[in-house]
């Protein structure tokens, strides 16, 4: 990825003659994007989150989606989508006007500047949460913990799970395609007009919306009541929103698209942390200690191991520099 640096990202950051920031959004008065700025921001968004979606329902089948042969019709219409989510970037920046001040694949996480720190430390961070499930999957399925720990270390055991259909869709296709499309490209086009803090909320509903399609299958399939899936699609909103601002707010720190994409793949391994049955569980004091401890040090470490000092410049800073006439934002420091 990031031999897409010299001259091809020089060509896509130019559109012609530079306009000033103050310029930046048609309809404006004075600095930052206009009304219909935004409107082209959120519209473009969502185009994106339906193309997305709609890319896996372009195949007709009475298979469920966990056959491998719907997996891989899947796997040929989402990497068609989120390759082609660049486009809807430069087309926003065409039709809106906003000079980046960066290339765009640099605006979009793909840089080295800083890329070693952004792959270990979000995940690292990611980790420290987790350290309750951890130690639950510890106690309970060890055997599970120690194939995870020899896929991660056997040559072996990666060309085996390469293999394995429903692995690649969830601990590789489905973390890169949509943390491409969901913070790579709707990040860059909310922030000029939100603001960076508000853009962190902003961006994960429209990642949140995108898993309702699971409802379609669901009841197709007749998974349980209408108002158990309807339930369970609600939960599924409010976790993938939390999760995608988390995400994002790792994107905007970190200037990288790895540091998401791992932490995603990480919490798709994982799954929702099963409190309830750590509340019931025979060994639930120290467990609980765990989880307590996991969450208090994802907190105190959270500001440190995501200081923008230790990778480098910002894009998305400097686009919220530009749009906003210069003013800072405190996420940037």
């Amino acid at each position: 990825m990031a031999a897409l640096g010299g001259d091809g990202l020089r060509l896509l950051s130019l559109s012609g003659p530079q306009r000033e920031p103050e310029a930046a959004g048609a309809g404006g008065s004075g600095p930052g994007p206009g009304l219909c700025c935004c409107w082209v921001s959120v519209c473009s968004c969502l185009s994106l989150a339906c193309s997305y979606v709609g890319s896996l329902y372009v195949w007709k089948s009475e298979l469920p989606r966990d056959h491998p042969a719907v997996i891989k019709r899947r796997f040929t219409s989402v990497l068609v989508v989120s390759g082609l989510s660049p486009l809807c970037l430069l087309l926003w920046r065409e039709l809106t006007g906003i000079q980046p001040g960066t290339p765009l694949f640099t605006l979009m996480g793909f840089r080295l500047e800083g890329i070693f720190p952004a792959a270990l430390l979000p995940l690292v961070l990611t980790m420290v949460l987790f350290l309750g499930p951890l130690l639950q999957l510890t106690m309970d399925c060890p055997r599970d913990l120690a194939e995870g720990l020899k896929t991660a270390l056997a040559p072996r055991a990666w060309a085996r799970s390469l293999t394995d259909m429903r692995w690649l869709r969830n601990q590789v296709i489905a973390p890169l395609t949509e943390e491409l499309v969901f913070r790579a490209c709707m990040l860059p086009m909310l922030t000029p007009c939100t603001g960076l803090g508000p853009a962190i909320f902003t961006c994960p509903l429209f990642f949140g919306v995108a898993h309702f399609h699971h409802i379609i299958e669901q009841l197709r399939f007749r998974q349980g009541s209408v108002g158990s899936i309807f339930l369970s699609a609600a939960f599924q909103f409010s976790y993938t929103a939390v999760f995608g601002a988390y995400t994002a707010f790792l994107f905007i720190r970190t200037g990288h698209l790895i540091g998401p994409v791992l932490c995603h793949s990480f919490c798709n391994y994982m799954g929702f942390p099963a409190v309830w049955a750590a509340v019931e569980h025979p060994q639930r004091r120290p467990l609980l200690a765990a989880y307590a401890l996991g969450v208090g040090l994802f907190l105190l470490l959270l500001q440190p191991l995501t200081d923008p000092g230790l990778y480098g410049s910002l894009p998305l800073c400097l686009l919220q520099e530009r749009a906003s006439g210069g003013a800072g934002a405190p996420l940037c420091s």
